[in-house]
């Protein structure tokens, strides 16, 4: 039997809602009418629907505890080319702290509670016994994988786990950034008309942007930041950038599954790393 579909069994009996990932991590509907996203899903299938069938099937919502649903035709072919398990945390009581790189990890080692580990490729999992509402971006490479949420299953760790903590909760809690707009500096005398105002020139400064974030197979925080900060390097002090242009971006990142306050504070992080 394939390797993943087994894992996915295995866990199922064990009350643990899962679903395969394809390659870039991402799920799979399970049922044939939303395949290839026929139903006009979101191309990234990281939200349910919009659909007509009868049971949510698209992401987190697709997880599943029932056998007959891993195991049948609809989910066949998937799990033949699966590149991975994935699991709703918030379906299994539980929480995931996703902690995507080294800093990361060593201010969780110094600020959470001990509980149970994962090693991932760039960082560590963190599991929690308990629910909250999931977030993306709630500290530079930290997220919060609970509810309305799915995760890779990496193995089951080591270490007891512990409740989820009060501080934890407090990491979504936080205000969103006010969102930080270009500031328009004027063109220096004798500069001539700014190329920037160019639409040809801004509009593919603009595509390529969305081409960069939309394409990122992994570090998508990282790589919003320095798409954001590219743009703003070459767009951001001549006025040229309008919101419509930002929203843009903001999209972008939120089709990878950004929260619009992560958006927001790496679009304030890039303005002031360039002193604007």
């Amino acid at each position: 039997m394939n390797t993943h579909l087994t894992t996915a069994l295995d866990l199922a009996a064990r009350g643990v809602p899962v679903l395969p990932l394809r390659a870039g991590k991402l799920p799979v509907p399970n049922c044939a009418v939303c395949r290839d996203n026929a139903c006009g899903g979101r191309p990234n299938m990281k939200t349910p629907g919009p659909c007509t069938c009868p049971r949510p099937c698209h992401a987190w919502a697709a997880a599943t505890v029932n056998p007959a649903v891993i195991g049948s035709p609809d989910w066949a072919t998937a799990w033949r080319q699966a590149q991975a398990v994935a699991f709703c945390p918030g379906g299994a009581g539980v929480t995931v702290v996703d902690l995507d790189h080294a800093d990361a990890v060593a201010w969780a080692r110094a600020t959470l509670p001990a509980t149970r580990t994962v090693p991932t490729t760039r960082g560590e999992h963190w599991i929690y016994r308990g629910t909250m509402p999931s977030s993306n971006g709630v500290r530079d490479d930290v997220d919060i994988k609970s509810a309305m949420s799915y995760a890779r299953w990496l193995g089951p760790g080591s270490g007891a786990t512990a409740p989820l903590p009060d501080m934890v909760r407090a990491l979504t809690d936080r205000k969103p950034a006010a969102l930080a707009r270009p500031v328009a500096v004027p063109v220096p005398a004798g500069g001539g008309e700014c190329r920037h105002r160019t639409p040809a020139y801004l509009e593919r400064g603009i595509a390529m942007a969305e081409e960069r974030i939309t394409g990122a197979r992994s570090a998508v925080h990282h790589t919003v930041y320095r798409t954001f900060l590219a743009v703003l390097a070459a767009h951001g002090r001549c006025g040229c950038l309008t919101d419509t242009h930002v929203d843009r971006l903001f999209a972008a990142a939120q089709s990878k599954g950004e929260s619009a306050r992560h958006c927001s504070d790496a679009w304030a992080n890039a303005t002031t790393a360039l002193g604007m």
